[in-house]
């Protein structure tokens, strides 16, 4: 009997798992680290145990701790999420061995299928069809750089163990390889314990497509349709639909009938996924099988108008599968999109700290969003930057994304940079449109995806001055309602006919004389700015949190401050050959000394955040002066690591 479930993780995941445990009716605890003991998932929680430290290592990968915590909390199952130790055989093992019920596959499944070397050997047995690769034991260079000549160049580094483009590379040449291999063992040990690796030929224009199985404890086992996870950037998801496009029902039965036999293979309980490339023609090869429920789960549930926790629960309870193969639901189509916290201008950096500002879209048929986060709260750099999900369902596919696509645009946050503007311009993509898909679809369309930044025209800063000034003057303005400060005129009795603004955003410095603004035509009525011209009328989110203003310009969410310009002419004075921290983080390697000399591009530090590694190189040719930084240390966004001079 289940009527206490922990979830042993964190984030979207974790407050998703505990909605449809509470409608069931079950007791929910949540684990957390200490800095995430005012985290969303423990708010929301019937009973929160805190796990201490800050790191994954120290927090959510300890094993024992976690099973404590049932034991303190009375739990009689664990619910792992994805991620952390989701796919971790000792994880499984140790809660069964504590007489409590794991909420996935059995540790032999896990084993089976949880390395991705072990997978693809046994699917080799199977017959299944393979991309070329080395998935042996031998973990030594050697070994690897006689597997890349014989595959051929490009390959994919991937951990064996992982998931979620964590422990991925790409070496485009044998130059490559050290560096990639070295980067690749770091973040798979980092991440999930483990440093072993495989190889494989890094094909060309495929298309990711998965299959969604699950089983019984009772030998019955069917898949639930496909996904089609191609936009991907770093080897991770970036947007996944259901179902994919263009599979014929034939190909559907084939991969469907293929990813079961895969399952029953190894004596498979729960939900899984099994994931293939899907080249051109129709032929599909075998990547991997994910045991556990994935990120995109919710665009086969949009799709089938199941809940797959809940199957999940019942299946751990002991009962049946409910339906057959042949009553398994396919109806409309579903997009479903991740919203990060990251930088997609600076190469995707992971970004965080405080979420001044988060608005999810207007909830509506077709609709949802799985948020692991609330306004008001902190982002850590040592965990996954997801902050949510949001999806779409439709009559058919476009149907979906035009829903999905008016959701980002309504949906806001502020504090750190985002990837909703990146989304936005997937999503309104004429060949994403067209559902001309596959891997390399971020970077065949990056022109357009991720293009040139420009310089915030005259009109923009207009509107932020005016937008600034009329905040300013609600803020500041008495509870007399006839105050002048009560007036969006933009005139005050013996006040100025004009002021000065200097305003900052996106890296920029403006200068704005305001002059006076005529009754009606630009006037702020809540969180939206209003816009009257040649008999026209637009608005413009426009939201004060603080000293920050959000003001929304051509889709794109904008943080506008005003500065004092000597200050900012006194903090200009930064320190010459300076190379800084882009982002909060740990220092994982130094790989230079001081008095070394450095060409540009060559790596300089290594930097872990959100559990991914970041190399910062030279800008230019010069020598080591000085290094204000050590392995181990957590170093916060723009601390100076390393100073150079020229040579």
């Amino acid at each position: 009997m289940i009527t206490t479930l922990l979830v042993a993780n964190r984030g979207e995941i974790a407050c998703r798992v505990m909605r449809t445990a509470k409608a069931m009716g079950l007791t929910t605890v949540a684990v957390h680290s200490a800095i995430d003991s005012h985290a969303r998932h423990v708010r929301e929680a019937d009973i929160a145990i805190n796990l201490g430290g800050a790191k994954p290592a120290d927090s959510y990968l300890l094993v024992d701790k976690i099973i404590a915590a049932a034991k303190a909390s009375g739990a009689q199952a664990i619910h792992p999420g994805y991620g952390f130790l989701s796919e971790n055989a000792g994880f499984a093992r140790a809660i069964e061995a504590a007489g409590l019920v794991f909420l996935g596959p059995p540790a032999s499944s896990i084993d089976a299928m949880g390395s991705k070397s072990a997978a693809k050997s046994l699917m080799e047995q199977a017959g299944v069809p393979l991309v070329p690769g080395y998935h042996g034991e031998a973990q030594d260079l050697q070994t690897f750089r006689a597997a890349c000549e014989k595959i051929g160049y490009p390959v994919l580094l991937k951990a064996t163990a992982g998931g979620g483009g964590k422990g991925m590379k790409v070496a485009e040449s044998e130059a490559q390889l050290i560096e990639c291999l070295e980067s690749a063992q770091r973040e798979a040990l980092s991440a999930f314990g483990d440093s072993r690796m495989l190889v494989e030929k890094y094909v060309l224009q495929p298309r990711h497509v998965e299959i969604q199985v699950f089983a019984d404890q009772h030998g019955n086992c069917l898949y639930l349709n496909e996904r089609d996870c191609s936009i991907q950037r770093r080897h991770q998801k970036v947007v996944e639909e259901a179902p994919a496009p263009g599979l014929t029902p034939e190909l559907r039965r084939a991969m469907g009938e293929a990813a079961v036999k895969a399952a029953q293979a190894i004596g498979y309980v729960g939900a899984g996924t099994v994931e293939f490339l899907l080249d051109a023609r129709g032929q599909f090869f075998f990547m991997e099988m994910n045991t556990r429920l994935q990120v995109e789960h919710p665009v086969t549930e949009a799709i089938t108008g199941l809940d797959l926790v809940a199957w999940q629960i019942r299946v751990a309870r002991g009962e049946a599968l409910p339906i057959s193969q042949e009553q398994v639901p396919l109806n409309g189509h579903a997009i479903e999109v991740r919203l990060y916290a990251e930088d997609p201008a600076n190469d995707f950096l992971p970004a965080s700290g405080h979420l001044d500002l988060y608005r999810e879209s207007n909830p509506g048929p077709g609709r949802r969003v799985d948020s692991g986060v609330e306004q008001g709260d902190e982002i850590s750099p040592f965990y996954d930057p997801m902050l949510g999900k949001l999806i779409a369902w439709g009559e058919n596919r476009e149907e979906a994304r035009q829903r999905l696509l008016a959701m980002v645009r309504e949906t806001a946050v502020g504090g750190f940079r985002t990837n909703l503007l990146f989304l936005q311009r997937i999503l309104a993509h004429p060949a994403f449109a067209g559902a001309e898909l596959d891997t390399g679809f971020i970077e065949r369309h990056q022109a357009v995806l991720l293009p040139e930044p420009v310089t915030l025209p005259a009109a923009f800063w207009n509107l932020a001055a005016e937008a600034m000034r009329q905040s300013q003057a609600q803020r500041q303005r008495s509870d007399d309602l006839h105050s002048s400060w009560a007036s969006n005129s933009g005139w005050r009795a013996g006040g100025p006919t004009e002021i000065n603004l200097h305003l900052q955003c996106n890296g920029e410095q403006q200068q704005v004389r305001l002059r006076h603004n005529a009754p009606g035509l630009i006037q702020l009525h809540g969180d939206f700015l209003q816009v009257e011209q040649d008999g026209l009328r637009s608005q413009h989110l426009a939201i004060r949190r603080g000293d920050n203003l959000y003001l929304q310009w051509q889709d794109e969410l904008l943080c506008v401050q005003c500065y004092d310009p000597i200050a900012a002419a006194e903090a200009s004075h930064h320190q010459h050959g300076g190379m800084t921290a882009p982002m909060n983080g740990s220092i994982v390697r130094i790989l230079v000394e001081v008095g070394q000399a450095v060409e540009a591009g060559t790596a300089l530090v290594v930097l872990e955040a959100m559990k991914m590694e970041h190399s910062i190189r030279a800008a230019e040719a010069g020598v080591v002066k000085a290094l204000y930084c050590s392995e181990g240390e957590l170093v916060n966004e723009g601390t100076t690591l390393v100073e150079l001079e020229s040579a």
